[in-house]
């Protein structure tokens, strides 16, 4: 099983920027890939990046051009850049994991933005 832990959620005013980080430990399958969610109350959990052990990625479209991820192989820890945030961005924010062995949820962790 692996285990992933959130860092980075903090209140920001819109405009502003921030990085999510999420440490994952554990049997790490070689090939996977991981990502962030976010869930806002009253709404589903929706995909906003995600990262293969290959390197490709894939976006929201509501974030691309704001936010880049990247991953650090050796630290098993992927990132999340957030830009020119806004405070529709505000929600709860997830890591995942998936792989053929299966897949891993964060606990989460709370980005605010305010106007």
């Amino acid at each position: 099983q692996v285990q992933l832990v959130e860092t980075g959620g903090c209140l920001v005013q819109a405009g502003g920027s921030l990085r999510l980080s999420c440490a994952a430990s554990g049997s790490i399958f070689s090939i996977n890939a991981m990502g962030w969610y976010r869930q806002a109350p009253g709404k589903q959990r929706e995909l906003v990046a995600r990262i293969t052990s290959y390197g490709t990625t894939n976006y929201a479209d509501y974030v691309k051009g704001r936010c880049t991820i990247s991953r650090d192989k050796s630290k098993n820890t992927v990132y999340l850049q957030m830009n020119s945030l806004k405070p529709e961005d505000t929600a709860v924010y997830y890591c995942s994991y998936s792989s053929p062995e299966g897949d891993s949820w964060g606990q989460g962790t709370q980005v605010t933005v305010s106007s």
